[in-house]
């Protein structure tokens, strides 16, 4: 039976869930909510998931909200030796960049991501969104320094730490800014930009 996915194709956190199935070769099905579609206020909705928000996924009679833990879960499930490596150390490089995302890279790229992509140009702080290019130019010269001496954000393959990083990358390299030359990044988003999954599900138009 496949897994059941609640979310919009648009929401970043959505893709994470959708990159993570194709990479472990997992059948989904989409159910769309949230977004244009509505739906997250419904008593079936509310059940899963009192938050209100997407992603949320049933696996069986599992239910299970928040794009990080169910990242984590499907690597721990179906994914040991690819997405989720064995050996707690490198998991802990990989879970380190995950939760990087979630408290640098993520809330310091989603504003300007908003006002370039879902704010009328009239209506937009220019200078709101300088200042957050500038601190985005910083966030992702500290990922490119690691990636110096790293191929993936876990190690030498690539694990589920890459897929929140890689989705914020995808929005970095199409937003409509101007960005500095950071060659270790750029090999990197040039080997993610190989794979089917990200292809399928992360390499889209913004919007």
């Amino acid at each position: 039976m496949p897994i059941k996915l609640y979310g919009f194709t648009a929401s970043h956190n959505v893709q994470k869930v959708m990159w993570a199935c194709a990479e472990l070769d997992l059948d989904f099905e989409r159910l769309e909510i949230a977004g244009k579609a509505g739906g997250t206020d419904t008593a079936q909705f509310l059940a899963m998931n009192p938050n209100r928000r997407v992603p949320v996924i049933e696996d069986g009679e599992l239910v299970l909200w928040e794009s990080h833990a169910i990242l984590r879960y499907l690597a721990a499930t179906y994914g040991v030796g690819t997405l989720w490596q064995e050996d707690p150390r490198i998991r802990a490089r990989a879970d380190r960049w995950m939760d990087w995302h979630l408290t640098i890279s993520g809330p310091s790229l989603q504003p300007v991501y908003n006002a370039l992509i879902r704010t009328p140009a009239a209506e937009r702080d220019a200078a709101a969104v300088e200042e957050g290019r500038r601190k985005l130019v910083d966030i992702f010269a500290i990922l490119d320094g690691y990636l110096a001496g790293s191929e993936f954000v876990g190690g030498t393959e690539f694990s589920m730490g890459d897929i929140p990083v890689g989705i914020a990358t995808w929005r970095w390299f199409n937003l409509p800014l101007d960005r500095p030359d950071l060659p270790h990044l750029a090999h990197w988003f040039a080997r993610l930009k190989e794979r089917p999954g990200y292809q399928a599900h992360i390499m889209k138009d913004l919007a």
